[in-house]
């Protein structure tokens, strides 16, 4: 299916729902026109995705989403397949009752689901359940049908959105489906890009339903997701003084593989100089391993500020510690007001300490440092992980990267990116690490700070992508490197 052109921009399900409204109250296109728009739709991928099925089961529930499911049930047993279908409820309501009646009216049976009976042998199931229209757990026998569909061996296509999944928070208050492929309609739903979202949505797809641009007219999009980009070429008169001096703070006793992987992402991604800050009992390892790196050991703040005068962006916190040792360099580098990147201790200790940043500040926690960051649940961050991000990155007035499945990056203002990229193959030890370095590197080499952030966080998951075509299970950290270096300069394709 080719791209939308739109399919960049996520909005929330009431400004889809507004738009919905206004393709009906001010374009003129009824109800039930877009609902047909839906089923061609939702029959279309399906064809194009199992080409070979000939029985279908579509699943209805009382709303639009069911009606979109009637209406593809009518379509599809027109073009020669055999369609069951089943309903949560004996009546539709609005458009989607008249749905119902194009389907009985030729004759199509609706068989009320009965949690005692098996499912259909159908060679593809199509979920029209709930849409967007849910934001709590379904119920009993709902559930009971969703967890049939996905433990069945059939495939599933999701209308709109999978049944269960938020598409405002991409959470699942319960059971949800898993869908192999997800078509959406008029606009992408923030929610179908972060989270939980990532384990039901399958392939995702974007159907504008053939609306005009108007429609779009003076309603900004919620957020938007990242495109693949790298650094433009080098001048060729370029030296190492033209690429920015990151310094890596950190590697407490037993932590200098932290300071070691920041660092080197850095000098991978492009920085012209990168330092390192750390315990003497790790020079000679970080030495020996990559010489490229300039280690310095340092005691205290007094043999740190030296190093802090030379440096034009820090990359404080991996394997920091929150001990004095720790504490003490974090509050030394803090109060440079330098440029710099965030991450790991250095976020619990701001935890303990808040403060609002004046200079270029990326912070980049994973969930739980969020939660400490924000004095609330792990629980409540992941349950609205856009409204996280957005007050993570007001209260502390710096650029947050929140990582996760579909790691969200957001300013003070309130603009957010979405990373569509990235596997759970990365769910391994020293990966912050290595983001850390790729965005200080990025903004070493003049990137301002949203860019710095946007950019790096799609290096690093494309660069897991690539990483992980040799399997997830069993990536490290390091596996990223080479890739972070083809990618940077536009040499790979993720």
């Amino acid at each position: 299916m080719p791209s939308s052109p739109r399919s960049h921009d996520l909005y929330t399900v009431e400004q889809v729902r507004a738009l919905d409204r206004r393709a009906i109250d001010e374009l003129g296109v009824p109800g039930i026109e877009l609902m047909r728009r839906a089923a061609w739709a939702g029959l279309a991928s399906l064809r194009r995705h199992w080409p070979q099925a000939r029985h279908i089961a579509v699943y209805c529930g009382p709303g639009n989403n069911g009606g979109d499911g009637f209406l593809l049930a009518s379509l599809a047993r027109e073009a020669g397949l055999r369609v069951d279908v089943l309903a949560l409820a004996d009546t539709a309501h609005g458009d989607a009752a008249q749905a119902r009646a194009t389907w009985v009216d030729a004759g199509g049976i609706v068989r009320h689901w009965d949690a005692h009976e098996a499912l259909p042998s159908a060679d593809v199931h199509v979920d029209a359940l709930y849409g967007t229209g849910l934001h709590r757990a379904p119920d009993a026998d709902a559930a009971t049908l969703i967890e049939r569909l996905n433990v069945g061996d059939a495939p599933v296509l999701a209308l709109d959105v999978p049944s269960g999944l938020d598409a405002d928070s991409g959470r699942c208050p319960g059971v949800a489906v898993r869908a192999a492929v997800t078509v959406s309609f008029i606009a992408a739903k923030r929610g179908l890009r972060t989270g939980q979202a990532a384990d039901h949505v399958g392939q995702l797809e974007l159907d504008t339903l053939g609306l005009p641009d108007a429609l779009w007219q003076g309603m900004s999009a919620d957020a938007h997701i990242l495109l693949a980009e790298h650094l433009p070429p080098r001048a060729r008169a370029a030296h190492k003084g033209n690429h920015g001096h990151v310094l890596a703070i950190g590697g407490d006793h037993g932590t200098a593989g932290a300071v070691r992987l920041c660092g080197e992402s850095a000098l991978r991604s492009g920085a012209g100089l990168v330092s390192v800050a750390t315990r003497a009992e790790h020079l000679l390892a970080l030495n020996s391993a990559r010489p490229e790196l300039m280690a310095h050991a340092v005691d205290g703040p007094q043999t740190l500020e030296p190093l802090l005068e030379r440096a034009d962006v820090l990359a404080l916190g991996p394997g920091l510690g929150q001990r004095a040792w720790g504490h003490a360099l974090w509050l030394t580098a803090l109060d440079t007001g330098k440029p710099l990147v965030l991450d790991a201790d250095g976020l619990n200790l701001l935890a303990h300490e808040p403060r609002q940043f004046t200079r270029p500040t990326v912070l980049t926690p994973h969930p739980g440092e969020a939660a400490r960051l924000l004095h609330d649940t792990t629980e409540n961050v992941e349950a609205d992980r856009f409204a996280a991000v957005r007050a993570l990155a007001a209260r502390y007035h710096a650029i947050v990267v929140l990582k996760g499945a579909g790691s969200l990056i957001a300013d003070p203002a309130g603009r957010v990116a979405v990373c569509p990229w990235g596997s759970p193959g990365m769910a391994t030890g020293g990966m912050g690490d290595l983001l850390t370095g790729v965005i200080a590197a990025l903004l070493a080499q003049g990137c301002d700070a949203w860019r710095a952030a946007c950019l790096g966080v799609g290096l690093h998951a494309r660069a897991g992508d690539c990483a992980a075509r040799q399997g997830e299970r069993g990536l490290l950290a390091s596996d990223l490197l080479p890739h972070l270096r083809l990618l940077g300069n536009g040499l790979e394709h993720d």
